[in-house]
């Protein structure tokens, strides 16, 4: 989706409030003050809400119009903000906590940026911390789901605004699709592909990366991952060394 433009930034921040993803991304940071990266931060809801608490936060993301929005947040000017990508984020700065959420980890299409985004986390892992993102299970049928779902209509800045999904078509482990907004003038459309790779194959590219998997999680309320029935799959790793 085009992040880059501003409208779609502030729609954007409008449907995704804090929730359970964020209580659950926020309780790997409870306890003692953490340095934590957030890989794709977004509109930055989490970066600002986890400052809040004490945290040392950088908030990393390719889109300036998402950066954009974040700075105007409330706690955002103790965010560290970086426009940059997963891939290729450097910093001098170690981490206790790196995330990746909104399932921006679906966004990494080939094994190649998937390694690049993991070399990355592990980089800036800090002794003794850890890595935590989120998928969807694929074997759940993402299109169809998607295909059936209703328009959604939100307001941004005081004007209406539909939001409806078309399901472009599904090939392996890929959907694309389209997202189109509904102004009150206007029409924009954007195009959009997300990858839905196996718990075995993200456990095997995290293994090569040096990286070992401590848990895999099922749903925000912290359940296990089960093959058949559960609708994330939630990794959290450490460092192998």
């Amino acid at each position: 989706m085009d992040y880059q433009d501003a409208r779609i930034a502030e729609i954007y921040d409008v449907a995704n409030p804090w929730g359970p993803d964020a209580d659950f991304y926020a309780s790997l940071a409870r306890g003692r003050p953490r340095r934590v990266l957030d890989l794709g931060c977004g509109t930055g809801v989490l970066c600002c809400g986890l400052v809040e608490r004490g945290h040392r936060v950088t908030g990393v993301d390719p889109a300036r119009a998402m950066l954009d929005v974040a700075r105007r947040k409330p706690n955002a000017d103790r965010v560290k903000w970086v426009e940059a990508t997963a891939q290729s984020y450097r910093s001098e700065r170690r981490f206790d906590l790196i995330v990746m959420t909104g399932h921006g980890f679906q966004c990494l299409l080939t094994d190649d940026e998937i390694r690049a985004a993991l070399a990355t986390m592990c980089l800036h892992l800090g002794e003794g911390g850890r890595v935590a993102f989120e998928t969807r299970n694929p074997t759940i049928d993402w299109a169809k789901e998607w295909a059936a779902r209703a328009p959604v209509v939100h307001t941004v800045n005081g004007e209406r605004v539909v939001e409806a999904l078309e399901v472009i078509g599904k090939e392996g482990e890929f959907i694309s699709f389209t997202t189109h907004f509904q102004f009150a003038n206007e029409k924009v459309s954007t195009r959009s592909r997300l990858r839905f790779p196996s718990r075995e194959h993200v456990s095997a590219l995290l293994a090569r990366s040096g990286l070992v998997v401590r848990e895999v999680i099922g749903d925000w309320a912290g359940g296990p991952f089960e093959t058949e029935r559960s609708r994330e799959i939630i990794f959290v790793a450490e460092s192998a060394d």
